[in-house]
Formats: structure tokens, C-alpha cells, sequence
């Protein structure tokens, strides 16, 4: 999971950029919740009325890292090279593999963090469903351009299957992720 964006040149950007990093790291390796501001904003180095001149609740610091995550992975998945849909598939759903065995994985921080903000309500939990409904989105597109006959199911399934192997990977062995991702891709994208 990549963690650190580089800082700007200015002292206040430069305070909330160690803000982020050190909430990222935390909230990551911890959990959310475990994690209070006192121990961030004393980790990041800045001082408490700088920590809410750059986010008035802990919960604005949350929703600031989910957003960052986003924007992280729908970053790379644009830079993936212009490829025919099922290698375009195979390449999105192959980040899955390179993110859990590049060491330290805990989950995915999406759904680790929709399992501490369950309300369907909740700003952080709006910006993960949003999250989930762009790589859902990602996928019936390229379904669809493959000729897929349930573009959205067959989403659906793979967005499932994400969520399976990220989560496997923590409890289980992160290696044979790279494996099981190749195999259910050769069966889902079977077509007759």
C-alpha cells in the first residue's frame, strides 16, 4: 500500500501532508479507532491547533485518507497501459496481487474501514461506496466491451472475488494470491 505522496513546499501543506502519512501508517498497521489524534498529531510532529486548522474532526482526517487511497489506486489503474478488455481485466484485478505480497499487508483499508464506520450515512463510508462503485463501474465497462451477456453480474462476482483474495491474503498466504487471481479470471471470463 503505498502510504507516502511528496510534500509541497509550504510549512501548512507540508504539516498536513505528515498529518496523512502518519494517520495512513497508523490507521493501516492499527485500525481506525485504536488510533487517537493525541498519538498523531504527537507521531507527526505538529502541534494540536495545527492538526485542526488542517482537519476539524478525526473523522474529516479519515475521510482525507480514504479519499487519498482512492485516489492512489484509480491513479494506477489509469496508468495501466491501453490493453483489449480481458487483459485490461486481468491487469486491474492483477494490482490485487502485486499489493499483497509487496509485504506489510493488513487488508484492504477500504474494507477495514467500512468495518469501523458501518453507517451507511457516514461521509468516510459514503466515500468508500463510492470507491466500490467506480471499481464495480471499471469492470462492467470492460465486460461489456468484451461482450460479456451480464456485464454487471459478472462485476458484481469479480468485485466479490477482490474482496475475497484482499482479505485472504491477510489471514492466509499472500503468495498464492498471484495463483488464485490467474485461475478465477480463467474461469469467470470463460466465454461459449
Amino acid at each position: 500500500m503505498n502510504t507516502t505522496v511528496s510534500p509541497t513546499a509550504s510549512g501548512a501543506s507540508t504539516a498536513r501532508r505528515r498529518l496523512l502519512d502518519t494517520a495512513t501508517r497508523l490507521f493501516y498497521t492499527e485500525g481506525i479507532r485504536a488510533v487517537g489524534i493525541d498519538r498523531i498529531i504527537a507521531e507527526a510532529g505538529v502541534a494540536k491547533a495545527t492538526f485542526y486548522n488542517h482537519f476539524p474532526s478525526k473523522d474529516d482526517l479519515v475521510l482525507a485518507y480514504v479519499n487519498e487511497q482512492d485516489r492512489i489506486g484509480r491513479d494506477a489503474v489509469s496508468a495501466l497501459p491501453e490493453q483489449r478488455p480481458p487483459e485490461m481485466i486481468a491487469a486491474v484485478m492483477g494490482r490485487i496481487s502485486e499489493a499483497v505480497v509487496a509485504g506489510g499487508w493488513r487488508g484492504c483499508p477500504f474494507l477495514n474501514a467500512a468495518a469501523e464506520y458501518p453507517d451507511p450515512k457516514s461521509p468516510v463510508r459514503q466515500a468508500i461506496d463510492a470507491r466500490r462503485a467506480w471499481y464495480h463501474g471499471v469492470l462492467r465497462d470492460l465486460l461489456q466491451a468484451d461482450g460479456d451477456p451480464t456485464p454487471s453480474v459478472t462485476a458484481s462476482l469479480l468485485v466479490a472475488l477482490s474482496d475475497g483474495l484482499l482479505e485472504a491474503a491477510y489471514l492466509d498466504d499472500p503468495a498464492a494470491v498471484p495463483a488464485l487471481v490467474g485461475e478465477a479470471l480463467k474461469r469467470l471470463l470463460v466465454r461459449p
